[in-house]
């Protein structure tokens, strides 16, 4: 596309088993092997470090788990990732490692883990789905949202550039997502809800599906927080949106 920056050296691999590939280095060190830098971000994509931390986890112990992390610094794409997982606790039934990302000397990143090994009986917890979030048979993936716009709007020349990018970035993306319309609940909250999906996934065992909801869990949802607080890139100080980053982290999995 004419202006527009199609350079590929830091894009995000097409492949969702690329995107989370990490080399073990020793019993418990492992080494990124791809890094994505998003379109205009200031470092490297979160979910992408977190799911590569899990992975790491996940080579160490083998059991069910919760996570809770922390963003300490930005990460470049031009340098590795080492991550080293430290074993805290060895139980019957509990497990907890942690996580330290390091790049460049500096920690930028770390993770604490809990497993549990999968007994009979255990809880099974799901939150009932929202009334009124359209199938996703029914929403339109983002990329084809932006065409329409580029096609129907009036847009400034920059506007046009950055709307192409992000075509170009979603399209090449590993994961599909399908926005739905935002809404208040009745006490008031500004939601929505999103379709995502891997692209091309052969049949994972479950551990790694849960990589990939890692990888997921830091997709578009930061949007909607700055949504509500009024702040966007188009608009002028105090309601100018210059960095949006996630700093705590937490995922369940049941």
């Amino acid at each position: 596309m004419d202006g527009v920056d199609t350079n590929l050296d830091n894009a995000e691999p097409q492949s969702i088993a690329t995107s989370l590939e990490v080399e073990q280095l020793d019993k418990n060190l492992f080494r990124s092997k791809t890094l994505w830098l998003p379109m205009r971000a200031r470092g490297v994509f979160g979910g992408q470090v977190i799911s590569q931390a899990v992975v790491a986890a996940s080579n160490c112990v083998n059991p069910d788990y919760s996570l809770h992390c922390y963003f300490l610094l930005s990460a470049s794409p031009s340098i590795p990732i080492l991550y080293y997982v430290e074993r805290l606790r060895e139980g019957k039934t509990y497990t907890t490692r942690s996580v330290k990302a390091v790049q460049n000397g500096a920690l930028v990143f770390t993770m604490t883990c809990s497993f549990q090994k999968d007994e009979p009986g255990q809880p099974i917890h799901q939150r009932p789905m929202p009334q009124g979030v359209p199938s996703p048979d029914a929403c339109k993936l983002v990329e084809d949202v932006f065409e329409e716009y580029l096609q129907s709007a009036k847009l400034t020349e920059e506007m046009k550039v950055i709307i192409k990018e992000n075509i170009i970035e979603r399209r090449k993306s590993p994961i599909a997502i399908k926005d739905t319309p935002v809404f208040r609940t009745a006490d008031g909250i500004l939601t929505q809800a999103f379709w995502m999906r891997a692209k091309s996934v052969p049949k994972y065992e479950l551990p790694f599906q849960r990589c990939i909801l890692s990888y997921m869990s830091d997709l578009r949802f930061l949007g909607v927080a700055s949504r509500e607080l009024g702040l966007s890139r188009s608009r002028v100080w105090p309601r100018n949106l210059s960095m949006m980053s996630t700093l705590d982290h937490t995922v369940w999995f049941y």
